[in-house]
């Protein structure tokens, strides 16, 4: 007889005691207990979540296996639940016979016979320490950094909304700290991504022993980290005093040497600062405020601390709308060459230096300060660096072509972000050939930042060059990175006095002792020295009195149109 009609053939009574049998083995833990709640009977599933076995617990009150983590009230209203509506389901923590502590699902089912009597309760359970860890892990997973521990920029934003709205309530000051590593990428460029990590470990605690414990600390990303400093008071005046003497602690914590296993790293950090009430229009205000706090942080030489000032945000503003109209510049035709002269030591004019200009259609004429910083920034030099020299190497052919102006030098300056690029010789050289410009004529002029952005080629690239007839010039010497070194070892043809030390002659001893001292060492390595910033008879006599070879500067003229250049040093 098969199953299906033998079950069709058993009493109904007989069914049913044959199915509550194969419910009561299921995976669930189930207690059966008598009106007065003692057990009479558990599963086999009972015994293997709690550790006890069926002897060890018949009779006795389930509160036997309490962890006291639930107070009387919560039972109180779980057999209400019970007396009311029959069952009650909910979480429950629970102790095993070895002591441990766990969470568990409940349902808990009051039985009664066929005149409505109270004949038992029921109860499954469910071991839900395994789902609990899950949702855990994934809570971290979600909300923390899993490199410090931190909480992550997402739980890190939730806060900090809570806390602008506790600031708006309470009409209380809190402040936002953006925190920076200044020089994070030298500890992972000399010992490893590894040793990085163990700085920013480090770090994560070092910062979080600084702070109060209600303050709220986060990892942003890479190593930059934030904080709220919450409930500074009413008044705004001591308020940023409290977050100032904070951010004061963070930086002396950052200096502190970490130890990373095998070595020791000290760094230094920036922190910018906003001041907050509630009334911010947002979160993401609320963070660009500190993000501007932080770049002037930075841009105050690190190692410091900046409040958010709207002044820079106005500035940083233009920035941005600056960068933006940069990247259409060569397209609408919007730069400009002005050349300015270089004489020699009887006036006249032996060449010139291509300066760049752009006509921005509302601002006007800029000069390079505004722009060649965010070019540089941005790696639009080297596409505007390469037009300069198109448009410069053009020029310098069509003098070439008159007799008047075929001696004329063309000196064009060149950023260490084009030096460095793998096309920069084979650009030049076509530039050269396609133009029809001698390169003789050419003059680069290169800073003494390339010597140490520069590779290993630098000196091969000049080479080459320099087999073509391109000549070099060291622009603003004595302001950087000066060294003999580079002196001897790169094929240069001509140091350039900087402005900085021209303009105090002849007043200035030290000053001069420089210039002196430059034009001496020049001599002695057959290098031409060129003045620039010349703008005075005085400093062009005391020049010429030590015999400088080449003066550039406003008296003798500035930079001008090639129109205009022309119609006054033609004949000179």
């Amino acid at each position: 007889m098969t199953e299906v009609s033998r079950m069709t053939d058993d009493r109904p009574e007989e069914t049913d005691l044959r199915i509550a049998a194969t419910a009561f083995h299921t995976h669930l833990g189930m207690i059966i207990t008598d009106p007065q709640c003692r057990i009479l009977r558990v599963n086999e599933t009972f015994t293997r979540i709690t550790g006890y076995d069926e002897e060890e617990v018949l009779g006795k009150h389930p509160r036997t296996f309490s962890s006291g983590h639930q107070d009387a009230d919560f039972y109180a209203a779980l057999w209400q639940s019970v007396s009311r509506q029959g069952y009650w389901e909910g979480e429950l923590w629970s102790r095993r016979k070895s002591g441990e502590v766990y969470p568990q699902w409940v349902t808990l089912s009051a039985v009664h016979d066929g005149n409505g009597v109270l004949s038992h309760y029921v109860a499954t359970l469910s071991d839900t320490t395994e789902r609990k860890a899950a949702e855990r892990e994934i809570q971290r997973l979600a909300f923390f950094d899993p490199l410090t521990g931190l909480a992550n920029r997402r739980l890190f934003l939730e806060r900090l909304r809570e806390s602008l709205a506790a600031a708006r309530r309470e009409t209380m000051h809190c402040a936002l700290l953006f925190l920076d590593l200044d020089n994070f990428k030298q500890v992972n460029d000399t010992l490893g991504h590894y040793a990085g990590d163990r700085l920013l470990q480090c770090m994560a605690r070092e910062l979080g022993r600084t702070l109060e414990h209600t303050d709220t600390l986060s990892r942003l990303g890479g190593d930059e980290f934030a904080m709220v400093l919450h409930q500074l008071g009413t008044d705004l005046g001591p308020a940023a005093e409290q977050a100032e003497r904070m951010a004061h602690k963070l930086l002396t914590a950052i200096s502190r040497p970490m130890a990373l296993d095998s070595t020791t790293v000290t760094v230094s950090g920036s922190i910018g600062i906003a001041m907050l009430d509630g009334s911010e229009t947002g979160v993401e205000c609320c963070l660009q405020q500190a993000d501007i706090a932080l770049f002037q942080a930075k841009d105050e030489g690190r190692n410091t601390l900046a409040f958010f000032d709207p002044r820079m945000q106005a500035r940083l503003f233009s920035r941005a709308r600056l960068e933006a109209d940069l990247r259409h510049a060569l397209a609408h035709d919007e730069w400009r060459l002005y050349y300015q002269p270089q004489v020699n030591a009887d006036g006249r004019l032996i060449g010139v230096e291509a300066l760049l200009r752009w006509a921005h259609p509302e601002r006007g004429l800029l000069s390079p300060g505004e722009f060649i910083p965010l070019l540089e920034s941005t790696r639009m030099i080297n596409e505007v660096g390469a037009w300069v020299l198109e448009c410069a190497c053009e020029q310098l052919a069509v003098w070439q072509a008159e007799s008047r102006t075929a001696s004329w030098e063309m000196a064009v300056n060149i950023s260490p972000a084009q030096f460095v690029e793998a096309d920069f010789v084979p650009r030049v050289e076509a530039i050269l050939q396609r133009t029809g410009a001698p390169a003789s004529r050419l003059k680069l002029e290169m800073t003494e930042t390339l010597f140490v952005e520069a590779e290993d080629r630098l000196r091969e690239k000049m080479q080459y060059l320099r087999g073509l007839g391109v000549r070099f010039s060291l622009d603003d010497f004595g302001t950087g990175y000066s060294s003999l070194a580079y002196l001897a070892y790169l094929p240069l043809d001509q140091l350039k006095v900087d402005q900085s030390f021209v303009r105090e002659l002849p007043e200035s001893r030290s000053n001069g002792a420089i210039v002196e001292s430059i034009m001496a060492l020049a001599g002695s390595l057959g290098l031409a020295v060129i003045a620039e910033g010349v703008e005075t008879h005085a400093q062009y006599e005391w020049l010429a009195a030590r015999r400088c070879g080449a003066y550039q500067g406003y008296l003798f003229d500035c930079p001008l149109p090639v129109a205009e250049l022309e119609a006054c040093w033609r004949g000179a």
